[in-house]
């Protein structure tokens, strides 16, 4: 028999994004070819989606690493790099993808639907996608960035109508397989049914799948038995039935105390979906009692006599046996009628859609904070600046140079300026720090003394230390020129 895996954690790694290249068109006959370096391209993604012929998790046990495709370089003669391919991994409908620390990132119900679960990084710009007015021809491209790396849990919830719960060979897995075209094991020992088992059900013109779940015991939500690792299949569940053995020979059991042991154990029980989900807690939805077995004859009487006892909780009670098929017709039919009601209060929602949130006014896109491992340091922290240092190739003077004419447009520079930043101070932005050189004429394009190099890192290098000094006092206000002139 196959193994059934319903939770697997899962370690996904996006592809990387290729480099931009760094070139110039040679010709005969044309010395200023310009630069023609292309753009690297965007690396893969890794993508869930549902599938209709996969009911299992299996294969991510055995195979709990997933990788997409890297970006390739791009190259001369403005020739872009080739896109990483996506890798397209296929789940069973009501999966559930957690991260690391238990929070739901995405519901995964219905055949199709898809999720984005590591993103592919930026191919970086080519040197002819960065010629500007002042930079005719850009010795430097940029970098391709890293693609997402995470872990993430998977745990697959059933997606069924009905779901039957009860306690081992109370006859769950027989009523499964005589209402539909299921065919679970069926033995006479306790946990015969190790996995959940769906099987659908036709009545009339409805048709709604049932599961039969793994008996549970007291003490189930707690982990004892096999209850808390199936009871997360009855969340999705519209009605919950309670089948009872009703010529059960062990002693202390009864059809009452069997139903309010179950009830204990799914009152206690918290679905992850109660917050988002419109169905709530286990203990608010419809019950349905079935006193199973009755084709014993000591049974029937048995389920006679406990019958008023659930009618008085509300809870529509049937006599069955799923040996003999007796009761069987009633009981499909009224299934079907609390799930056809069930479904009329609850239409499908509408698909997912994305939703586009403006910027708010003021938002520079970054933030810097003082550094509390480094005194007079500060650290810049931002989408954009990060990704920009990401992209930089710091042995090229022309490369650090653009990055510093970005950051000094986006507003870090002056930023800096405010918080009241000294010349060499340590300034941290992502996995780079540096010393701030405000003597950097940065934010005005500038035209290098060769390609690769930048004339303003070359001039700081002259600078004294007093005079850097001395020049930040001046930008702050703390001086005038008249007295600097002094």
């Amino acid at each position: 028999m196959a193994k059934f895996i319903d939770r697997v954690v899962l370690h996904v790694r996006a592809g990387k994004g290729g480099h931009g290249c760094s070139s110039v068109h040679r010709e005969k006959f044309k010395p200023l070819g310009g630069p023609d370096g292309g753009n690297g391209g965007r690396g893969g993604d890794v993508v869930l989606e549902v599938d209709a012929n996969v009911h299992t998790l299996l294969d991510f046990h055995f195979h709990p690493h997933a990788k997409a495709g890297n970006g390739r370089p791009g190259e001369g003669g403005n020739r872009d790099g080739k896109q990483g391919n996506d890798l397209l991994l296929k789940v069973p409908d009501g999966t559930v993808v957690l991260d690391s620390d238990g929070a739901v990132l995405m519901d995964l119900v219905g055949v199709g639907n898809r999720f984005v679960v590591a993103h592919g990084g930026r191919g970086g710009l080519g040197n002819a996608a960065l010629v500007s007015k002042a930079r005719k021809a850009p010795g430097f491209a940029l970098l391709g960035e890293e693609g997402e790396e995470r872990d993430v849990v998977l745990e697959l919830k059933s997606v069924a109508d009905v779901g039957l719960v009860g306690f081992p060979s109370a006859g769950k897995s027989s009523l499964v397989s005589v209402l539909s075209a299921a065919k679970p094991k069926i033995a006479d020992y306790p946990f015969t049914t190790l996995v959940p088992h769906l099987g659908v059900v036709v009545a009339g013109d409805t048709t709604f799948t049932v599961a039969d779940v793994p008996g549970l015991i007291p003490g189930a939500s707690e982990g004892r038995g096999l209850g808390l690792d199936f009871l997360r299949h009855l969340e999705r569940c519209a009605v919950l039935a309670h089948v009872v053995d009703c010529a059960t020979l062990e002693p202390g059991r009864d059809p009452v105390s069997d139903v309010d042991a179950l009830e204990a154990e799914l009152a206690a029980y918290k679905p992850a979906l109660s917050a988002d989900s419109e169905l709530g807690e286990l203990a608010d939805r419809p019950r349905v009692v079935i006193l199973n077995k009755t084709d014993v004859p000591d049974a029937a009487e048995f389920a006679e006599l406990v019958r008023p006892e659930f009618a008085a909780r509300g809870w529509p009670v049937f006599e069955i046996s799923a040996v003999s098929r007796a009761g069987l017709r009633p009981l499909t039919f009224a299934l079907a009628e609390m799930v056809r009601t069930y479904r009329d209060e609850h239409p499908k929602a509408a698909p997912i859609r994305p939703v586009i949130r403006p910027v708010a006014v003021g938002d520079s896109g970054f933030s810097v904070l003082p550094d509390p491992d480094e005194p007079g340091g500060f650290i810049v922290r931002g989408a954009r600046p990060e990704r920009w240092v990401r992209q930089t190739q710091f042995d090229n003077d022309e490369a650090v140079g653009y990055l510093a004419d970005r950051l000094a447009r986006l507003g870090v520079e002056d930023e800096l300026v405010r918080l009241g930043a000294e010349p060499g101070a340590s300034v941290t932005i992502g996995d780079v720090t540096f010393d701030w050189e405000p003597q950097i004429a940065a934010g005005v394009d500038i035209v290098p003394t060769g390609r690769g190099t930048d004339i303003r890192l070359e001039q700081t290098d002259r600078v004294s230390a007093a005079e850097r000094k001395h020049a930040s006092r001046v930008r702050r206000g703390l001086i005038t020129d008249e007295e600097d002139g002094e």
